[in-house]
């Protein structure tokens, strides 16, 4: 499972022209998940997620959490983060989940995540074309692979 973060002041997510989710202060998280991932991924990345210290404390420094700042998250399903661009000037995207893998996955990702973070987490429409607007700050972005945990 692939992960990439940003810490946001908003984030949205439209399907169709319509916002589907949006939040305030937090994170925009866009998931990709491949054919190998498993709960043993969910449970250490959604953990990580929760804990990850990306929020400036009173000094500026970054040593706070989405949790400790009672900050929101959007996590939005991207099988594009599993591209192969070694060969060739296509991406190959063999290494993602079929939908019969990573849809389970990612409605157990999220089912956790809003378990860790103790309230709900707001989604994108799964395999849907979608439309993402954030505002970043920092810019902070941080991609995290369950296949690289040392």
């Amino acid at each position: 499972m692939k992960v990439v973060i940003q810490r946001v002041n908003k984030a949205s997510v439209s399907v169709e022209d319509k916002i589907k989710s949006s939040i305030e202060i937090g994170l925009l998280i866009l998931v990709g998940i491949e054919e190998s991932d498993n709960n043993e991924d969910i449970n250490w990345l959604t953990k990580k997620i929760v804990q990850l210290r990306i929020f400036n404390d009173s000094d500026g420094v970054m040593n706070l959490s989405v949790k400790d700042i009672n900050g929101e998250i959007l996590a939005i399903s991207q099988f594009t983060l599993h591209a192969k661009t070694k060969k060739g000037n296509r991406p190959s995207y063999q290494q993602a989940a079929k939908p019969e893998i990573s849809i389970p996955l990612y409605e157990q990702f999220v089912k956790q995540l809003s378990a860790d973070l103790g309230k709900e987490v707001k989604t994108g429409k799964f395999g849907a074309h979608m439309k993402v607007n954030l505002e970043n700050d920092g810019p902070v972005t941080i991609i995290i692979d369950t296949k690289n945990k040392a």
